[in-house]
């Protein structure tokens, strides 16, 4: 028991350490060599574990997927307004890629490397569409705001303000969460029923 015990603190670390990694040089520039230094562990325990980076970065993303999917669903739990609730949900995956390096890199690695299956968002997107579909049943989204074309608009928001970071340091608000509190309410007015 205690060499299993051993075996996934040791897993852990090298998802940990690829996460680091990743997120700080890309799928492309992190190499296994860093990724084992990184996890301070040998070549060998790295490749007992994943037999290839693909391997390891696929893991990542199960992972960033994982709890993402845990957080979802959390933050939509007893919402009473569906579009409140994909407000919420948007809120708490923005500052997730603030917070958690493992979700930053499978985001990334999402966009890097589309073949990775599952992608990162595939643990909260049902949740989403669902939100949208009982907005619109509530008549919450505004006349013509399919949820399908809202669903795509909002994987767009999220996919910038988690980009916006990396490639403009000074921006005004901090980090995706702060993106996020600021450019909600703008999409959900263009999205939203006019109050009757």
């Amino acid at each position: 028991m205690a060499m299993q015990a051993r075996a996934e603190r040791t897993r852990e670390a090298l998802i940990r350490a690829a996460a680091d990694v990743v997120d700080d040089n890309g799928y492309h520039g992190a190499t296994l060599v860093a990724i084992s230094r990184c996890a301070h562990v040998s070549m060998g325990a790295l490749t007992f574990h994943f037999a290839s980076k693909s391997e390891l970065a696929e893991a990542l993303v199960e992972r960033a997927a994982r709890i993402a999917g845990e957080r979802a669903a959390g933050a939509v739990a007893g919402q009473v307004s569906p579009l409140r609730a994909v407000g919420e949900l948007l809120q708490v995956l923005a500052r997730l890629l603030d917070e958690d390096v493992v979700v930053r890199a499978g985001s990334l690695l999402a966009r890097e490397r589309p073949d990775i299956v599952p992608p990162w968002h595939s643990s909260w997107t049902p949740t989403l569409c669902r939100l949208l579909k009982e907005a619109e049943a509530a008549g919450e989204l505004r006349r013509g705001a399919r949820p399908s074309a809202v669903a795509g608009l909002v994987m767009y928001l999220l996919t910038a303000v988690e980009v916006q970071p990396r490639t403009d340091p000074g921006q005004e608000f901090r980090g995706a969460a702060g993106a996020m509190s600021r450019l909600w309410p703008f999409v959900c007015h263009g999205i939203a029923a006019a109050p009757a």
